[in-house]
């Protein structure tokens, strides 16, 4: 049965560089890159060596401690280099894009008469499977456990970010087969939770064989862990598995080619870009060719993903594995004058959570300009309340954080770490006077949990 969800807290940061609904093919990457690092948890074990030809779909590396777990090459060429860090830690791999790459049709594969093993064991054998991501813990799913659910979520509520509806117009075909291979993994219910704000395109209203649920509110509407505390909460001993819905349709259209073709739609956004608009490029794709003439100031920040969970990346940088945008923001280590741009300005220009601002009450639904800068450095975390306003959840923030923060066991289960994953703490970190790195310890606490408790 369908749920319609209104959450009261959240905060929409309204920025300057929205993506023109405008869709073009990106320049063709000279190299594309995997990290272990966008896959958290897992080792990687490599499966070639340095100077490899590599074939589109062929395994990369796979987990040391889950072989079956797989991470495929997107395009045909060449191992370039594995870069490696202390105690020779995998930290990427690169891949020189050569050759003709060839995504044709290889046959459709007959899933709908495949149980649900079968279907594990494709994606697994494919290289899909890290599209696939478990909560509690938020890793890439254990295909040994059994999902009480599956979530995916058709919008996405983060600042700049891609619009869903957009992006999947026209691929029903593409996403209703991911969704349909997806239900076998799970004898509970697929949930498909749509923006309760907007109206949603035919690609998601008409999706069968999923319970299509509704959400009202800001952000973090759009994040899956809100959509599940809302929907069918995790207690300790279950799991839930969340697909973002473009991957959705990366897995569907697997299995109606025969053929492992991981691009994406991305969102290029920002203030510092020329023209924002979408680009269809290659899972790990190098970003210069993308972003050159582009870049309208000199001195930014490039971030591979959303301004508030996403990775700093340099301007040569790669696209993450999960990551549906790129942003490109001012840099903010300039130097402010206290009275006109530092703390004791009217704010007529700046970004405000609260009534302190003029913007806050004659900036209506202005766009922002907004920097890097934090304003502050880490300090005492103290009460304030702060953190409550933005965070809908029945939890507790500030408490649930000092105990990661702590390392306290019992305190972390207590208050609900198994609800819970970095992303959904993004506002918290943003709005927090204390300037504490939030996702960074809830972080902590999620990997001290899997160790001592699952």
């Amino acid at each position: 049965m369908s749920k319609s969800v209104k959450i009261r807290k959240g905060l929409d940061i309204r920025l300057v560089g929205v993506a023109n609904k405008i869709k073009s093919e990106a320049p063709a990457p000279k190299t594309v890159s995997i990290r272990p690092a966008d896959f958290h948890g897992v080792i990687p074990k490599m499966l070639h060596k340095e100077g490899a030809d590599v074939k589109i779909g062929e395994a990369i590396f796979q987990d040391k401690y889950n072989e079956a777990v797989k991470f495929a090459s997107p395009v045909n060429g060449k191992l370039e280099a594995v870069v490696r860090g202390e105690k020779r830690k995998i930290l990427e791999v690169v891949i020189s894009v050569e050759g003709e790459q060839d995504y044709s049709s290889l046959g459709a594969i007959d899933y709908a008469s495949m149980d649900g093993e079968a279907v594990k064991a494709k994606m697994l054998a494919a290289g899909l499977w890290p599209f696939v991501k478990q909560r509690p813990i938020d890793i890439v799913a254990n295909p040994n456990n059994t999902p009480k659910a599956i979530f995916i979520s058709a919008f996405d509520s983060s600042p700049l970010a891609p619009d869903f509806d957009f992006v999947l117009h026209g691929k029903n075909a593409e996403f209703q087969a991911g969704l349909d291979v997806l239900s076998k993994l799970t004898t509970g219910r697929v949930h498909l939770t749509l923006n309760g704000k907007a109206p949603a395109d035919s690609t998601f209203k008409e999706a069968k064989g999923v319970q299509i649920n509704t959400i009202y509110g800001k952000h973090p509407a759009g994040n899956v862990g809100t959509q599940i505390h809302h929907i069918d909460p995790i207690n300790k001993g279950e799991f839930v598995w969340v697909v973002n819905a473009q991957d959705v349709a990366i897995i569907g259209r697997y299995f109606l080619t025969g053929r492992y073709n991981p691009k994406r739609t991305i969102a290029l956004t920002g203030s510092e870009i020329k023209d924002p608009q979408y680009y269809d490029v290659v899972a790990g794709a190098n970003l210069s060719e993308l972003l050159a003439g582009k870049i309208t100031s000199d001195n930014v920040r490039v971030i591979s993903g959303n301004v508030l969970t996403g990775d700093k990346i340099a301007v040569d940088g790669h696209l993450g594995f999960y990551h549906n945008q790129v942003t490109v923001i001012p840099e903010g280590d300039q130097l402010k004058f206290v009275l006109t741009k530092g703390w004791m300005s009217p704010g007529l220009d700046k970004f405000s959570n609260n009534r302190l601002l003029l913007s806050s009450w004659f900036g209506g639904k202005k766009q922002y300009r907004m920097d890097t800068n934090t304003n502050g450095e880490e300090r005492a975390f103290v009460v304030t309340g702060e953190l409550d306003r933005v965070f809908p959840f029945d939890i507790l923030p500030m408490q649930l954080a000092k105990a990661a923060i702590t390392h306290d066991i019992d305190g972390m289960e207590n208050l609900g770490i198994y609800e819970v994953a970095p992303e959904d703490f993004a506002l918290c970190e943003y709005v927090c006077t204390s300037k504490i790195d939030i996702q960074d310890k809830i972080r902590e606490g999620l990997d001290i949990i899997q160790e001592e408790c699952m």
